[in-house]
């Protein structure tokens, strides 16, 4: 019952992402095209900061909430693979239309691996404090600085990607969980 739920839940967040992410494609076109990986690896950082310090300080100057943070997260991270994957450039060469494959075919990865480890792991993640995902975030981008600075050769870690995976996976469950709890 809670994989279920928990399936459907990750499908609704995941929507919200892909209607944000379209209309803002509509808005700016594919410009994150142009991004290198070391750019969108602190853009994830700049968003997990900011999630961390409004858990620590428990206040915002800035009318933006937590959650939306989550939503960017998944977002980047999903423009992260598309760029890892298609490398960057130094013109925009994505139609909308590709660019919404590509967002559909890692959103659709993240579920597939979410559902998996999530048969693995039990549903552990409900149990979980919001603010610990903001520290896996956070050390999962850490890991990505580390592997960039080795230029990706690593001797026994998963790679860039898997980080990127994970950090989608888990700003999902925060979305989630603050829906829930908000």
């Amino acid at each position: 019952m809670g994989q279920e739920k928990t399936e459907q839940q990750f499908r609704a967040v995941m929507q919200e992402c892909r209607t944000l992410f379209e209309k803002k494609l509509h808005d700016y076109g594919a410009s994150w095209r142009i991004l290198r990986p070391s750019s969108l690896t602190d853009q994830l950082y700049i968003k997990a900061k900011r999630i961390r310090s409004l858990e620590v300080k428990g206040e915002a100057m800035v009318d933006e909430g937590i959650r939306p943070e989550f939503i960017a997260l998944i977002n980047y991270g999903i423009i992260g693979l598309i760029q890892l994957d298609k490398g960057y450039v130094d013109e925009v060469d994505m139609t909308p239309e590709e660019a919404m494959d590509c967002y559909a075919h890692y959103a659709k990865e993240a579920l597939e691996l979410m559902i998996r480890k999530n048969h693995d792991y039990d549903e552990a993640w409900r149990s979980m404090r919001v603010s610990s995902y903001t520290d896996f975030i956070l050390t999962k981008l850490q890991r990505v600085k580390e592997i960039e600075d080795l230029g990706g050769e690593t001797l026994v870690s998963e790679g860039i990607d898997s980080n990127y995976m994970d950090i989608i996976n888990y700003s999902v469950f925060g979305a989630i969980k603050m829906k829930d709890e908000g």
